[in-house]
């Protein structure tokens, strides 16, 4: 009798353990500092594409997941430009959970910063350098949550990868490519978490969290006069200059036709419900026959950042960025070039842009020719019904009361097209930020503030015990 009661007290004790330390959960503050850290260390590791030097970093994660007792390995194509891959067990029940970010990033133009692009400084509640918000800040927050998942011995039904892709800022396909091509298995998983969401912060509150379902495909389009040559004392109505520039502002006034598609309907759906009354009613009209053209051209026309990116990702946009012509000024040139950069939409063809290009241009002293400079597959856009999508607009509605999860057509492009590619439902996220905050991706004096960012973490945490932890 003793025995059985001893044994049936025990099983208590074994069943309320792991259900106590859940409720307590984890010290997020703490967690908060430890990520801040890490991210700190790994602006300091001057990662800048070209050259990459990603193995640097993979070599830096690597001794943390060493320490920590985590297995990872470096995968290269290229000795200096490795990835690190990491992995946690889970009992196998369902497919693995994939948590990534890039280690590469930009260059810098160092005069215009007003701090040390790479010292990882800390002032007035940022984190300032380059890669704060593209993309180190999202690899150093899925480490921590790998980390404290592991710490915490959480039970899994799914493996839980970590990714630190090298790479993705362009080049050599040595990041994910190289990964899905060579070595698929290690990386191979039902959803990923990834780089690419937008959390706006208004006012001091989370207005939205915009959840990454798909991306736009990045292809250029090189448009070239040609013409006769000669003396620049005696002009020429055929100068390719002016031939080029004529068919340059023919394109800057037009615009690829709206195409909605599950995801921005959404988006503006939802969007509408939380906008003033004038901006709710363009979100709501936009494919109305007789309103829709009307405050399509608003978007257009607009300066607002936000309004401009709504703009992109309802349509394929086109931006000439890059003019060349001439060598002297008293010399007609025989070739004036233009590069224009594309991105379509998912499902459209750039061989239909172009054809459409030529009709706008009607030139045919212009020639319009595809221009190959991105590796980045097409890709469909990943599911709103799926087990990864509730759960992060649950954690969403649990940790930003007000606020509203929206799925968002990225204007960028990221690595989840060569995953979505292959049938992972891949979504982007991101730290709560303003609008100045994110216009200085890429820009100068680049941050994340720490609060956003350790909020970030949590999210994170949360949503990926919500996927991937085992039921009872």
């Amino acid at each position: 009798m003793g025995a059985r009661w001893f044994v049936a007290i025990c099983l208590v004790v074994f069943a309320v353990v792991p259900a106590s330390r859940a409720q307590s959960g984890p010290d997020f503050g703490k967690a908060r500092e430890e990520a801040v850290q890490r991210l700190q260390e790994l602006i300091r590791i001057d990662t800048s594409n070209p050259p990459g030097n990603e193995t640097k970093v993979a070599e830096y994660l690597k001794a943390i997941l060493d320490k920590e007792g985590i297995q990872s390995e470096i995968l290269a194509l290229e000795a200096a430009r490795g990835n690190l891959v990491a992995r946690i067990k889970g009992n196998g029940t369902k497919k693995p959970l994939l948590l990534m970010g890039h280690t590469d990033v930009v260059g810098v133009e160092r005069d215009k910063w007003t701090v040390e692009p790479f010292a990882g400084l800390i002032k007035d509640g940022y984190v300032y350098g380059r890669g704060a918000s593209d993309d180190k800040d999202d690899v150093a927050a899925m480490l921590q949550v790998l980390l404290m998942i592991h710490r915490q011995k959480i039970p899994l039904d799914r493996d839980i990868i970590f990714l630190a892709a090298a790479g993705e800022e362009g080049g050599a396909p040595v990041g994910v490519p190289f990964l899905v091509a060579k070595h698929w298995p290690t990386i191979e998983s039902e959803f990923a978490l990834n780089e690419g969401g937008r959390t706006l912060m208004r006012d001091g509150k989370v207005q939205y969290a915009g959840i990454q379902t798909g991306e736009k495909l990045p292809r250029a389009v090189r448009l070239v006069a040609r013409g006769i040559s000669g003396h620049g004392s005696v002009p020429r109505m055929d100068n390719p200059i002016f031939r080029l520039a004529a068919a340059v502002q023919k394109v800057s006034e037009y615009q690829p036709p709206m195409r909605l598609n599950e995801t921005t309907r959404v988006f503006f759906e939802r969007l509408a419900k939380i906008s003033p009354p004038d901006e709710a009613y363009i979100f709501n009209h936009l494919d109305d026959s007789v309103e829709g053209p009307k405050v399509q051209e608003i978007l257009r026309r607009s300066t607002d950042r936000s309004f401009l990116m709504y703009n992109s990702m309802i349509r394929t946009s086109i931006s000439a960025n890059i003019i060349n012509a001439g060598f002297r000024f008293n010399v007609i040139p025989g070739e004036a070039e233009a590069t224009l950069d594309v991105r379509l939409l998912p499902g459209q063809e750039r061989e239909e842009l172009m054809t459409e290009l030529r009709r706008v241009i009607n030139d045919p002293a212009v020639e319009v020719v595809p221009l190959d400079f991105s590796d980045m597959p097409p890709s469909p856009v990943s599911r709103l019904d799926s087990e990864a999508f509730r759960a992060l607009e649950k954690v969403q509605t649990e940790m930003y009361p007000g606020a509203i999860t929206l799925p968002l057509m990225s204007t960028g492009a990221t690595d989840s097209s060569h995953l979505r590619n292959k049938g992972v439902l891949a979504y982007g996220v991101a730290p709560p930020a303003t609008d100045d905050d994110s216009g200085r991706l890429h820009g100068n004096d680049e941050r994340v503030a720490i609060e956003g960012f350790g909020k970030f973490v949590e999210f994170l945490y949360k949503a990926v015990v919500e996927v991937a932890a085992a039921r009872q």
